[in-house]
């Protein structure tokens, strides 16, 4: 049986804007094996960002296929695909787009919420995932409240709390000093192993990616 969770095979991504075609993506196909980490690096304006949206099926592709355990993603109508993203993708940015006026705490339950998980069992699964990240003492407090790193945290909980396979991270720590962003690769690092992720990281950081299992280069839009 394969371990293979993402199966992508001839993905292309073109924008049209005008009567101007711009080819993002070319020919993508890329196998990610369950409970991995990957770097995904390359020049600004390589494709990095499109083929993680992709990924998460936050876009549609031209052309081509993802497949997730097997599944050809794009065969689900959007409702559908919403319900896969919130399920079995979790996706951390560079800005963390927390909901200033609620807590740490109700920021994490809320896919939970969304998802229709009682609030009890909801509130539960954040709790936990904001101890594994070190802000047991924080979760009452608002995003203004709260440290750039300590609020990448909560956006990684937030993340996490639907237990998805798969998370994507798009410049995690591309907003944070090298100090505060160490601390965010070792939980990102710690929490990979504990849930036993697969996780994708799209990144500028030497250190990030080399601490990645493995390294993917995109160069004008295709695999180097």
């Amino acid at each position: 049986m394969s371990s293979g969770i993402l199966e992508v095979r001839g993905l292309s991504k073109t924008y049209v804007i005008g009567k101007n075609s711009i080819e993002v993506l070319s020919g993508i196909s890329l196998d990610l094996e369950a409970a991995t980490t990957t770097a995904l690096v390359g020049a600004s304006g390589a494709g990095k960002s499109t083929l993680l949206h992709l990924l998460g099926a936050l876009d549609r592709p031209t052309s081509g296929t993802i497949c997730f355990r097997g599944e050809d993603i794009f065969r689900k109508n959007d409702r559908e695909l919403a319900m896969f993203r919130n399920k079995s993708i979790g996706f951390v940015f560079q800005f963390h787009h927390l909901l200033s006026e609620f807590t740490a705490l109700e920021n994490v339950m809320m896919p939970a919420l969304i998802a229709q998980i009682p609030r009890k069992e909801a509130r539960g699964m954040a709790e936990e995932l904001l101890e594994d990240v070190g802000l047991a003492q924080r979760m009452s407090h608002r995003p203004g409240e709260l440290s750039g790193g300590e609020q990448q945290r909560v956006a990684i909980a937030r993340a996490l709390v639907m237990s998805p396979a798969v998370l994507l991270a798009d410049e995690p720590t591309g907003n944070l000093d090298m100090k505060t962003s160490e601390g965010v690769h070792a939980v990102l690092a710690k929490l990979q192993q504990k849930k036993g992720l697969t996780l994708i990281v799209v990144t500028h950081n030497e250190q990030l990616a080399a601490a990645m299992g493995r390294t993917v280069r995109l160069v004008d839009g295709r695999l180097e």
